[in-house]
């Protein structure tokens, strides 16, 4: 009995050590801010509007402790601009947002000013560029050229191609926006990503009712 006892309290200390030791590293600015990635992912992929926001507003919250922690992790202020952005377009997007839309830019700037290799960053401000009119800050030849750039370190971007098949559609160019969506679809189906299936298909769909 006194042996049974013994190990009850070396469990009990080897429990109290490791949820410490998990405190500690759910505390740092690089684990919130991975797991303020997660929450916007997770949220991304939730049917129901408030699932959505409870992920996305977890998200924010988590990813504003990591930049007030370290202001210097990239990854951080990417977070920011993750959860920040989709709660920003959660019942449609609305670029009459001027304030969130250069605190989103002003994230995007940071993370990439931080880390210029970082692709998720570098495709968000291409979007961004792509579909934002010049006067708020919009520059569609720039945003597409960090779009290329982004297919060439990501193949398997999904958004950007997407993107870029609209823009193609959008001055006349419909083969190539054609090839942007179809490797789209194929991504999306090699990911096992229904959501982004269907939204593939619906450019698709849109490009050959062109024709």
């Amino acid at each position: 009995m006194r042996f049974f006892r013994a190990g009850q309290v070396l469990m009990v200390f080897t429990c109290l050590a490791v949820a410490t030791t998990a405190r500690a590293i759910d505390n740092s600015a690089a684990s919130l801010a991975a797991a303020a990635r997660v929450e916007c992912e997770t949220g991304r992929r939730a049917a129901d509007r408030q699932a959505r926001k409870d992920h996305f507003d977890r998200g924010q919250a988590l990813a504003e402790r990591a930049v007030a922690l370290d202001d210097n992790n990239a990854d951080a202020h990417f977070a920011v601009f993750c959860n920040l952005g989709e709660l920003m377009r959660l019942d449609g997007e609305n670029l009459s947002q001027v304030f969130l839309l250069r605190r989103l830019m002003s994230e995007l700037d940071r993370t990439l000013a931080l880390n210029p290799d970082h692709v998720d960053a570098m495709a968000a401000k291409g979007t961004l560029l792509v579909r934002l009119p010049r006067l708020l800050g919009g520059n569609s030849a720039r945003g597409e050229a960090m779009l290329r750039e982004v297919l060439l370190r990501d193949p398997t971007a999904f958004n950007s191609r997407l993107t870029l098949a609209n823009l193609c559609e959008a001055r006349g160019d419909r083969d190539e926006a054609l090839i942007f969506a179809t490797r789209a679809l194929q991504i999306a189906r090699e990911q096992g990503r229904a959501d982004k299936v269907a939204e593939a298909q619906t450019v698709l769909a849109e490009l050959r009712a062109g024709h």
